[in-house]
């Protein structure tokens, strides 16, 4: 069975390439998905460099300068000699290499260019790590990112984050329900209008309608309570608004369109990863009750849309349940049809797999429910006697 590990570029440099890749290809996986481009965060790394890891917003590669030659927006400077020789090792043990590309989550260049991220129904851009897929610059951006990665010399580009985010506050002492903090996580900049009403929507009625709602329940009114629906938010917020995030699949559809083709263009393969999963499993690994395929289109993602357009796809099976990962995996082959790639992708330890026995059950049941590979997130957050059960895992589904 096909299989990677998910790497950090600070895994090869604290551990050395050799080492870390001497160590996957020992665990019996055939591919390494390396960070080509990543975003910031605060990590416990229990046998890095440093045991605390603050990764910064970078591209840990020199993109070539043609592709971005006239762009408003290029990739902030990582650790650009991170990536050298990878493919040459890779294939003296090997392994195939794919490259890990998070596309429009980057808190820098939403910084320094604050009009390409997404404003809410309030007027506000608060959420200035999220680049907005209808941008033009952002959607030029990705564009070229894509080609940069895909020249690496990789199989398959792996697409994080090309697609809406849900919004994520640090702290909130007013309590949103699961609907409210959907509609204040809507986009209404100029950009999404603009594409919305070319569509047919009322953007401006939608607009309207997010701020009285979230306005009233920020001012004491009582949220909403239940999962979000779209028969629950047409009864909650009415057609327009539902008509306005059903929109947004058009924009996202066809930003991974361009993306796909320019990926195999380059001659590599796109493998598009939603969010979806791990905004409903990654704290606990006790996902919420609908599954992530039924669930994309919170995120713009149309997945029947992108079947016809994407060759693979990256299931994020964050769950402790064997069976939730299969009913996972067989949804989003239903939806992005039998004869797409589809790659579940699994985490070996904490808070999703407390044994050898239940990564081997989730393995067995993704392989089950028709996926073509099995991923591990991710080297440098798991500790070693956690990732040898990597090896029992894929051992015991051949």
């Amino acid at each position: 069975m096909d299989s990677s590990m998910y790497v950090f570029a600070e895994d090869l440099r604290g551990e050395g390439a050799d080492k870390v890749l001497d160590r996957i290809a020992g665990y019996g996986v055939s591919s390494v998905t390396v960070g080509a481009v990543h975003h910031g965060s605060l990590d416990v790394t229990p046998h890095g460099l440093s045991r605390l890891t603050l990764r910064q917003d970078g591209a840990h590669f020199v993109p070539p300068s043609e592709l971005f030659a006239g762009l408003r927006l290029a990739p902030v400077p990582g650790f650009t000699d991170a990536l050298d020789g990878l493919g040459a090792a890779c294939e003296s043990r090997g392994l195939q290499l794919h490259g890990w590309t998070v596309f429009l989550r980057n808190h820098t260049l939403g910084s320094r260019h604050p009009d390409v991220t997404v404003r809410d129904c309030f007027g506000d851009r608060g959420s200035l790590t999220a680049l907005c897929p209808a941008h033009p610059d952002v959607r030029e951006y990705a564009v070229a990112l894509a080609r940069s990665v895909a020249r690496l010399g990789v199989s398959r580009v792996v697409a994080e984050s090309l697609h809406f985010r849900s919004l994520r506050p640090q702290r909130s002492f007013v309590p949103l329900g699961p609907m409210d903090h959907y509609l204040f996580g809507l986009c209404f900049c100029d950009h999404c209008m603009r594409r919305a009403t070319d569509l047919g929507v009322n953007a401006e009625v939608a607009r309207d309608e997010c701020a009285r709602i979230v306005g009233g329940v920020l001012d004491g009114d009582p949220a909403a309570q239940g999962e979000v629906t779209r028969a629950a938010l047409t009864a909650y917020a009415g057609p327009d608004v539902v008509a306005y995030a059903r929109a947004r699949s058009e924009t996202v559809t066809t930003l991974v369109s361009e993306v796909a083709t320019a990926v195999a263009e380059e001659g590599s393969r796109l493998v598009f990863v939603d969010y979806t999963g791990s905004v409903k499993g990654y704290r606990d690994g006790l996902p919420t009750p609908g599954l992530a395929a039924h669930d994309a289109w919170q995120l713009g993602v149309d997945l029947v849309a992108l079947g016809d357009l994407v060759p693979a796809f990256g299931v994020l099976a964050y769950a402790r349940d064997a069976a939730r990962v299969a009913d996972d995996v067989g949804a989003y082959l239903r939806s992005v049809g039998k004869d797409r790639e589809v790659r579940a992708v699994l985490r070996p330890g904490h808070p999703d797999s407390d044994s050898t026995d239940r990564l081997v059950a989730k393995t067995r049941a993704a392989k089950a429910a028709g996926a073509q590979a099995v991923d591990f997130y991710a080297y440098g957050l798991v500790p070693h006697p956690v990732l040898e059960r990597i090896t029992s895992a894929l051992r015991e589904t051949v």
